[in-house]
């Protein structure tokens, strides 16, 4: 089905003057919704940001009603309804759930390359076109967007100067850490460090790989939607600031369950020592890294971060061994 719908697409070199000016058009109302998406998403935290939005979609519409008018002069009313999605290499746009997650200045990113597109989309029709009238029309639409780039950078000087960009952007960092490192990071620590006693206990008790590594991956899997619910309904994120409890929750048993399926995978492996050195040495790796994520996103000093990671961890792996052996 899928190969079916790509093989239906028109290619954009087939395209006539009016598919060419119909398309524009839907473009055009695209880009100015998504500018508006963009800004109500942004109206609370970053009001300059979403000022600048907001003036874009506005331009956006200029754009459009001007693609209209040229149209019905030359086509009548009827504009027939063909979209990026029908056209064979014709840009697309990233999804706007997807952008509008990852923050202010991917936001802003993702604008500046809508505008590069949209210019270099008209300046391809205008080469391809052959009728003079079209060509001129076509130029002139590139030119649009062109000086609509300008437009852009001019709106983000006026509503987010510098102090105002930093001051979004680190407001934009905490809202990361806040949502996705904190909770991740505990669950990364809890799978990787409560998982260690259990599957390795198994491990000397049994001797037995595979028996191993069902207990890791039960021990994982059951401890990633424990802290996962646990992180979701502990807090609503409204009084906390602390945002989504679905994305916390999410990133809290994603990584709990991460952390605790590093060190059982190893046991997939049939020979006992060949799986217990590997996972191991996993655990080394997990430990320096939850160090690091401390160090580098909490602000957690180096030296306290490996003390109270690698020691605790030392412990726990520890007491799984002599509960095993025992």
């Amino acid at each position: 089905m899928i190969l079916g719908q790509f093989r239906n697409r028109r290619r954009f070199k087939d395209l006539g003057e009016r598919e060419i000016l119909a398309l524009a058009i839907s473009a055009e109302e695209d880009d100015a919704r998504i500018y508006r998406t963009y800004a109500a998403r942004l109206s609370d935290e970053f009001p300059g940001s979403a000022a600048m939005f907001d003036e874009m979609a506005k331009e956006e519409d200029g754009h459009r009603r001007r693609l209209i008018e040229v149209y019905r002069k030359r086509f009548g009313e009827v504009i027939p309804p063909l979209r990026r999605e029908h056209i064979s290499g014709f840009y697309t746009r990233r999804p706007v759930w997807l952008v509008e997650n990852l923050g202010v200045e991917r936001m802003r990113e993702e604008a500046a390359a809508m505008e590069r597109e949209a210019h270099d989309f008209y300046l391809a029709a205008a080469k391809q076109a052959t009728d003079a009238e079209t060509r001129k029309l076509l130029g002139d639409l590139a030119a649009a967007e062109a000086a609509h780039q300008k437009t852009a950078a001019r709106l983000e000087e006026r509503h987010v100067p510098e102090d105002v960009a930093e001051e979004e952007s680190r407001a934009a960092h905490r809202q990361f850490v806040l949502t996705y490192v904190q909770p991740g990071l505990a669950g990364l620590m809890d799978g990787s460090v409560s998982t260690l006693a259990p599957i390795f206990a198994a491990a000397f008790a049994t001797m037995d790989t595979h028996a191993t590594f069902l207990v890791g991956l039960a021990a994982s899997v059951g401890a990633g939607i424990s802290m996962g619910f646990t992180e979701a309904i502990s807090d609503d994120g409204q009084i906390s600031g602390r945002g989504s409890p679905i994305k916390r929750g999410l990133a809290c048993g994603i990584m709990t369950t991460v952390g605790g399926l590093g060190h059982a995978l190893p046991y997939l492996i049939p020979d006992f020592w060949t799986a217990t050195i590997i996972a191991m040495i996993i655990v080394v790796f997990e430990l320096w890294a939850i160090v690091w994520i401390q160090n580098r996103y909490m602000e957690t000093p180096f030296l306290r971060a490996t003390f109270q990671v690698v020691l605790g961890g030392a412990l726990v792996f520890a007491a799984g061994i002599l509960i095993g052996s025992a």
